[in-house]
């Protein structure tokens, strides 16, 4: 297959600019802070479980700790998340998220649903389903 600049990565780029603008613009009508990709994806991880350690976040959004923590102390003092202590062990970090996180996440998930229904606007059934096979077999490429 020849390599066609409009198709290939190009358009992927493009279509991940197109989308973190409308979430910008989507997150700026409530008046809501918009952090990068990598803030959002830890609100989301901390959506799923009520606590996690600095180390297991870290690995679940393939950041080293340094960075990890320099993205959850901008977080902490947003007051999206709480850091505490190990009872036993002061070098262990636990993250969770507060009321303001959980509030975040349930409108990011509003604005998530708002961005699925623009981007699959006209297709079918089918095609979403076929889209939606083809993206993840791309990305099973890259894992």
């Amino acid at each position: 297959m020849k390599c066609d600049a409009k198709t290939g990565s190009s358009a992927v780029s493009y279509l991940h600019t197109l989308s973190a603008e409308f979430i910008h613009r989507k997150l700026a009508e409530r008046g809501l802070s918009d952090f990068s990709s990598s803030h959002g994806n830890i609100l989301f991880r901390l959506s799923r479980r009520d606590c996690i350690t600095m180390s297991e976040l870290s690995r679940e959004i393939n950041r080293d700790k340094s960075t990890t923590t320099v993205l959850v102390r901008k977080l902490e003092k947003e007051g999206f998340v709480v850091v505490s202590s190990d009872g036993n062990d002061r070098r262990i970090k636990y993250v969770s998220l507060t009321e303001k996180g959980r509030e975040y996440n349930d409108i990011t998930a509003e604005i998530s649903c708002e961005l699925q229904e623009k981007f699959y606007a006209g297709f079918s059934e089918e095609e979403k389903s076929l889209f939606s096979d083809l993206m993840n077999r791309i990305i099973s490429n890259f894992e």
